[in-house]
């Protein structure tokens, strides 16, 4: 079962995230501007002493401060973030006009700062506090403007334009990412709502399916139990009816044996398919268990001019329920027997990989059909009469409880190949140096 996250979880990430992403890029800033101090020094002015200990406190702050918001695993609330992001343009604004009076100049490149509370307005607050950020913004640096001309004057209109121009500047980035973000977060919204729908549905169907296969198992047991409850009932009404006679009172106890026979291997079977017993692994030659199987297959092919065909190496080896694997392999090799005219052939392979070990049953038959090809895997499905359509079903938990699968790896006519695959050690008994140490050993 998917567990959705909360979309409270699921925001406190993101604004730990974004609120992250707003400090690297002060970083970046501030460090930018220290080496444009280094690099354009005799165009800026040498900087004072003052200036590099105040950008040099405002990195160390911002380091301090993305070391802290790493640290929250869980994230940062709405609330939280806001009042950080208060805290944080705040601060900009201060450092700007502190470094713009220190540096005493009238194209100070530090307020250029003053674009990242504008973006974090635009994040966390909304249109109108992203506008009053704006005005504050570019009110801060008309009026360094008019400051700094009446103390040197005269008054440069140049100065008045470029500042103009940046404030326009700033007045497009803010309402234009405050209405990015608008969009995204309703988005996200829609979208994380659709997903606890799908969730919701996926659950849904899962849990109609499991009653549905419930329905189809609870019918089929009945069915197959049903047969046989009724030829036992019938055989002992007649073999107790007076008017029967010893000879025909004797066929219906042999009938009515045959099936409680059958009753009990099916009940055995069920029980086998419904609490499989968990593997009793030991190493073993796979190549052993896979000519055996071949051996068996051909004398219960005698006399159909059908071909057994077995290509398996001796030397692999693996940890694994003997009894299982050859219960299971046996009877895919049985099943593809009855698929298989006469004259047709099955073949048997085996290959081995790092860690798995691959067995393929092929017949010539027909292929299965479209109708049964979803089905073949079903408990009590079959096609076969006298079949109880467990044999499948069983061999591929064999091969789940081994960490592997079944599968129908090709359905075609004259080549329908059943697939099984088998890990060589459980998790943490040998590794793969080990495995052949023993299995040589084994040997």
């Amino acid at each position: 079962m998917h567990m959705i996250l909360p979309v409270e979880s699921i925001e406190n990430q993101t604004y730990r995230q974004q609120q992250s992403a707003f400090c690297i890029i002060t970083l970046f800033v501030i460090a930018a501007l220290l080496l444009l101090h280094a690099v354009f020094g005799p165009l800026l002015g040498e900087p004072s002493k003052g200036v590099l200990l105040i950008l040099a406190l405002a990195f160390l702050l911002k380091m301090w401060e993305v070391l802290w918001l790493q640290g929250k695993r869980d994230g940062i609330s709405a609330r939280t973030a806001r009042i950080e992001a208060a805290i944080s343009m705040a601060g900009l604004f201060i450092l700007a006009a502190l470094l713009a009076f220190l540096t005493n100049r009238d194209d100070a490149p530090y307020f250029v700062l003053l674009a990242i509370p504008i973006l974090q307005s635009a994040y966390y607050f909304g249109l109108m506090p992203t506008v009053g950020t704006i005005v504050a913004a570019t009110g801060m640096m008309f009026a360094w403007i008019q400051h700094y001309f009446r103390i040197h004057p005269p008054a440069r209109p140049t100065e008045f334009l470029e500042t103009g121009m940046i404030a326009v500047i700033f007045g497009l980035i803010g309402p234009l990412v405050w209405l990015l973000v608008n969009q995204l977060r309703e988005r996200e919204v829609s979208l994380y709502q659709k997903v606890v729908e799908l969730e919701s549905t996926r659950e849904r169907l899962l849990a109609e399916k499991k009653l549905a296969a419930v329905g189809r198992l609870a019918s089929g047991i009945a069915h197959e139990i049903r047969n046989p409850v009724a030829m036992i009932s019938s055989s002992l009404a007649t073999a107790t009816s007076p008017a029967s006679d010893s000879s025909e009172r004797e066929e219906m106890f042999a009938i009515a044996l045959r099936e409680a026979r059958r009753l009990e291997n099916l009940t055995t079977d069920f029980l086998t398919y419904a609490r499989p017993a968990p593997p009793q692994r030991a190493i073993i030659s796979i190549g052993d268990v896979a000519r055996h199987v071949a051996d068996v297959t051909r004398m219960r092919a005698a006399g159909r001019s059908i071909d057994i065909e077995c290509a398996a190496s001796e030397d692999i080896f693996a940890s694994v329920d003997g009894s299982q694997i050859e219960g299971a392999l046996l009877n895919l090799s049985l099943n593809a027997l009855d698929a298989t005219p006469a004259g047709g052939s099955i073949e048997l392979r085996l290959s081995d990989g790092k860690r798995i070990v691959t067995l393929e049953v092929e017949n010539s038959g027909k292929a299965i059909s479209d109708s049964h090809f979803e089905r073949v895997f079903e408990p009590f499905f079959t096609t076969k009469a006298g079949g109880s359509g467990l044999g499948l079903a069983i061999a591929r938990g064999i091969a789940v409880a081994h960490g592997g699968d079944l599968w129908v790896s090709r359905n075609t006519d004259g080549a329908v190949v059943f697939t099984m695959t088998l890990t060589k050690y459980s998790d943490g008994e040998f590794g793969e140096e080990a495995m052949r140490g023993k299995g040589s050993g084994g040997r």
